[in-house]
């Protein structure tokens, strides 16, 4: 086909994680439980329900396409400006946005072997070319990505914690790397999962921003916060970086009700430490339990974590659909022989843990 982006025709759609109403309308079991999306399993918070209704009368407008009330929040919540905030439908709108910025035909983005599988749908259709950097120990090699930095490289994309594998780059790692690669080279931050990391030595990227304008750090509401749904993210970057996405945007990305949902979510940061004080319980239950069954983990600092099921990993999670539990196969990360769970609640821990113990 030559009337169409021909690096669109070697990529895969994105596979989100199987549906509750997918599983019920195959296999007619309707009390299933989904822990295969890294979602938060509180559910939105009472603010956030409240800003909801309250913003329901509203919907019959167009929303407000500049964000303004939520960008003024997060900005003086992150101690930058405003106008160096762009907001998306999604953080996955930004992570494109970026791409599109940043590339033009020929021009090379790089990333990690087991990245966040939109970063290369982004790279592909901004017609870019990709490079995969080999993994170690399932986390990125910030050496070998800063050595494959070339004349053509124009966007280099890092997950922290990284995404399926829950592997995290230190500060010094991190430095080093931004110290190494040339400004006119932008380097993506994805920080999907920072509220739920717990070491000391974790880069807070928006505040590396002032040392590195090459910088362009994404976040999200669909995890910690609880807003999968009405798809809300955001990044922090230049403000002239800012303006060009800003101008490629399409205009009333984010709507009415999330706007609100993510005014109210910044303000409840109760539900933001019980949120992370589950998480961090249901790790470790997790991670002894799957020990316990044989089954060996990657360490995480997200809120999933990642575990070794060798060939019988389509068998597993086949059997596990029919227990009424989903979880996510990881064969188009190029991880076949790899599951991924999502801290869940109490109860749905266990659930899982009882299903995968049956599945000899």
């Amino acid at each position: 086909m030559e009337n169409i982006n021909a690096r669109v025709l070697e990529l895969a759609p994105y596979q989100p994680g199987k549906p509750l109403e997918e599983l019920s309308r195959e296999l007619g079991i309707d009390d299933a439980i989904k822990l295969a999306s890294n979602e938060n399993p509180r559910g939105p918070g009472p603010g956030v329900r409240r800003a909801i209704t309250d913003a329901i009368t509203g919907i019959s407008r167009y929303p407000d396409s500049t964000g303004y009330r939520l960008k003024r929040i997060l900005a003086d919540r992150l101690d930058v400006d405003e106008a160096q905030i762009t907001l998306g439908n999604g953080s996955n709108d930004v992570l494109e946005l970026a791409a599109r910025v940043a590339l033009s035909p020929g021009s090379v983005g790089v990333v990690d072997e087991y990245c966040f599988v939109v970063y290369p749908l982004a790279i592909a259709a901004a017609h870019g070319k990709l490079t995969r950097i080999s993994s170690v120990d399932w986390g990125h090699d910030l050496d070998e990505m800063a050595t494959a930095v070339d004349a053509a490289t124009r966007i280099v994309y890092i997950a922290n914690p990284n995404n399926p594998t829950g592997t995290w780059v230190n500060k010094n790692s991190l430095e080093k790397f931004l110290n190494g690669v040339p400004e006119r080279v932008w380097v993506v931050l994805d920080e999907a999962y920072f509220e739920y990391v717990d070491g000391k030595d974790y880069p807070d990227g928006v505040k590396m921003l002032v040392d590195y304008p090459n910088l362009i750090v994404t976040r999200t509401f669909s995890k910690i916060h609880g807003l999968a749904a009405l798809r809300i993210g955001y990044s922090v970057t230049s403000s002239d970086f800012a303006d060009l996405m800003n101008r490629i945007r399409q205009p009333f990305n984010v709507n009415t009700l999330a706007l609100a949902a993510a005014e109210a979510a910044l303000a409840d940061d109760d539900y933001i430490n019980a949120s992370r004080r589950l998480n961090t319980r249901g790790m470790n239950y997790l991670v002894k339990g799957l020990a316990k069954l044989g089954f060996s983990v990657i360490p995480s600092a997200g809120n999933f974590v990642s575990f070794e099921s060798g060939r019988a990993s389509a068998r597993i999670y086949e059997a596990l659909l029919q227990r009424g539990v989903i979880i996510r196969p990881l064969g188009n990360y190029g991880m076949n022989e790899h599951l991924r769970v999502t801290v869940g609640l109490p109860d749905e821990n266990e659930r899982f843990l009882e299903a995968l113990s049956q599945i000899s």
